[in-house]
């Protein structure tokens, strides 16, 4: 009798069992940590000592200056104190973090500039980073003085500068215009990539610099990966939103949060033991993300590399956010364009 008033009145009860929520259709692929696990690169060591990331075959531009630090920086001199881990020589720690003095983070950007360039007085433009799509075009008046823009991403097409993101899981990637010469670097962690900050970069070369897709190169950085990003239905539904690809970026993953099997009691439930959840955990591939975008806006596949290297899975060799609970120091991925005293044909 109920439901037939209600009818009447142009309305119908809900069920009690129905969801109020639209859920997930339950089509993601299916891994384990193991399966998606990839061995980190081995860096190069620098003359003085610092272990960094170069981009295999970007050597054959002269011009161009590119590359991602590790936390590795060598046994000698005075060490940063940034989330120390056991059996690491030295740290590389290059964000100002309340760990460690700031003199000593600022020997540390020399030592990854001259790693780098070869100069240490090679200037190091920065930003104030905060998880956006806002853009920086950089000039040598920005050169010595502290980042007062806030954004997370930088170019320019001015020789002698240094452009730098500093990352701890999220993902740097940095481009380069090979026929005008041009570089860029963006910071795009989960939120960045909803905003489409690769492809809203490579947009604005384009109009900056009169850059043609098809003339780009572009390197994926190290940062967290689909292994070990455990992320939540809100990040799912982000990315379904702006993507019609957005699906092919998840896996659902059995035992993948490594942060909760290496802090087990922080997950402590009043369930009985043997009653735990057993679902395996959603997790996010950002490197694929960012790749996705940089084929949005007309990057050749062929003109992309991932550098690669999950920063959680490794924290020898990186820092981590996530694997570390915040209590971390930052890596930077710098880009520049070599001064024309210092240019070569080619």
């Amino acid at each position: 009798m109920l439901d037939a008033i209600l009818l009447d009145a142009g309305l119908a009860r809900s069920p009690r069992h129905k969801p109020s929520a639209r859920k997930r259709e339950p089509s993601l692929t299916c891994s384990s940590v193991e399966e998606l696990s990839r061995p980190a690169p081995a860096p190069t060591i620098a003359a003085n000592g610092v272990r960094w990331l170069p981009v295999l075959g970007w050597d054959r531009f002269p011009w161009l200056y590119a590359g991602f630090s590790t936390r590795q920086r060598g046994p000698t001199g005075e060490l940063t104190s940034a989330s120390c881990a056991d059996g690491v020589e030295g740290e590389l720690n290059l964000g100002f973090t309340a760990a460690d003095k700031r003199e000593t983070v600022l020997a540390n950007r020399r030592l990854l500039v001259e790693a780098v360039t070869g100069e240490p007085g090679t200037p190091l433009i920065s930003i104030r980073q905060f998880h956006s799509n806002l853009l920086v075009v950089a000039s040598a008046s920005d050169a010595g003085r502290e980042p007062s823009a806030k954004a997370d991403g930088l170019l320019t097409d001015e020789p002698g500068l240094l452009l730098a993101i500093q990352t701890a899981d999220c993902i740097p990637v940095l481009v380069a215009d090979r026929k005008r010469r041009a570089v860029a670097a963006y910071h795009a962690g989960w939120r960045g990539a909803v905003q489409r900050i690769v492809e809203t970069g490579v947009g604005r070369m384009r109009l900056e610099f009169g850059s043609r897709p098809e003339d780009l190169i572009a390197a994926i950085g190290p940062g967290v990966g689909v292994c070990c990003y455990a992320v939540g239905e809100e990040v799912f539904s982000a990315f379904e939103s702006q993507f019609p690809y957005a699906r092919a970026l998840f896996r659902e993953v059995l035992g993948g949060d490594p942060v909760r099997a290496k802090y087990p009691l922080l997950f402590l439930t009043q369930r009985a033991p043997g009653h735990l959840s057993l679902e395996p955990t959603l997790h996010l591939d950002l490197v694929e993300a960012n790749r996705r975008q940089l084929l949005a806006a007309g990057v050749r596949t062929s003109a992309i590399q991932v550098v690669g290297g999950c920063t959680s899975c490794h924290p020898e060799l990186f820092f981590s956010h996530r694997a570390s609970l915040g209590a971390t120091g930052r890596m930077m991925g710098v880009i520049g364009i070599r001064s024309c005293g210092n240019l070569t044909t080619g």
